[in-house]
């Protein structure tokens, strides 16, 4: 049960902000099996913006209230997967080869891709959750969720790019089991039961085919994938799956 909650709060060191018993160690094993709870994490992060949304609502504008919301995920998980779509951007904008684009997603500065990258994709999470008047605090939870289960699929089926021994990243997306992402897959899809009709799951489409196109290409590009890869396919299937929801409603 210790070595179970040691891997959990590996899970929740790695990917948030949030505070863990120092008793935690982050070996390389519990690094590698840590991806077992990223779903898990999806929902806790998107109940913590849903929390702020809900809280914030009460008093100020609803488009206020999804801007601290979405402000409030950012900053839980400390522009993790920000930043990693910002690297990717940047990487796949600025490389022309495998050597150069790692190259230049390992880079910590963020480039012109990146910055132009993260505000057209910040005005367009912002502007579709601001569409979805049904449920929206439910949409937040799964958001996060969704995409994140959906993210196990690429570090799944593709292998680890770089050749970087001392990187975390490394033992966090490479080596992804077959149980991992079958519980990843059965906690991911939990938010959506809750939704007002099971037609939600028909949402699940375009994010998927999204995630494959992605996968496709970054397999063709540097042979594999990175933690920036996974990251940049969170945040974009998690966009992709709340336009999904707008696009369902209009026929429900």
């Amino acid at each position: 049960m210790k070595k179970e909650l040691s891997i959990f709060f590996t899970a929740i060191m790695f990917f948030t902000r949030i505070p863990c018993p120092k008793w935690i160690n982050c070996s390389s094993e519990s690094l590698q099996k840590c991806t077992k709870y990223f779903s898990l994490i999806g929902i806790i992060v998107g109940g913590f913006g849903a929390l702020i949304y809900w809280s914030a609502s009460y008093i100020l504008p609803q488009n206020i209230a999804i801007i601290l919301s979405v402000i409030s995920t950012i900053w839980i998980t400390g522009a993790f997967h920000e930043d990693g779509f910002a690297d990717v951007c940047d990487g796949f904008g600025g490389g022309y080869t495998k050597e150069k684009i790692l190259l230049i997603m390992k880079d910590s500065l963020v480039g012109t891709y990146g910055i132009v990258g993260l505000i057209c994709l910040l005005t367009l999470k912002f502007t579709s959750l601001s569409q979805i008047n049904s449920q929206l605090i439910i949409t937040l939870i799964a958001g996060h969720s969704v995409s994140r289960c959906i993210t196990t699929f690429i570090l799944y089926l593709y292998p680890y790019a770089r050749i970087d021994e001392s990187s975390k990243s490394k033992d966090v997306a490479g080596g992804f089991k077959p149980t991992n992402l079958i519980l990843n897959v059965i906690i991911g899809l939990i938010p959506l039961f809750f939704y007002d009709t099971y037609w939600v799951f028909l949402a699940l489409i375009p994010p998927f085919i999204a995630m494959l196109l992605l996968g496709r290409f970054f397999n063709k590009w540097i042979g594999g994938q990175t933690g920036d890869c996974a990251g940049a396919t969170q945040q974009i299937t998690e966009v992709v799956f709340y336009l999904s929801l707008l696009v369902l409603w209009k026929f429900i």
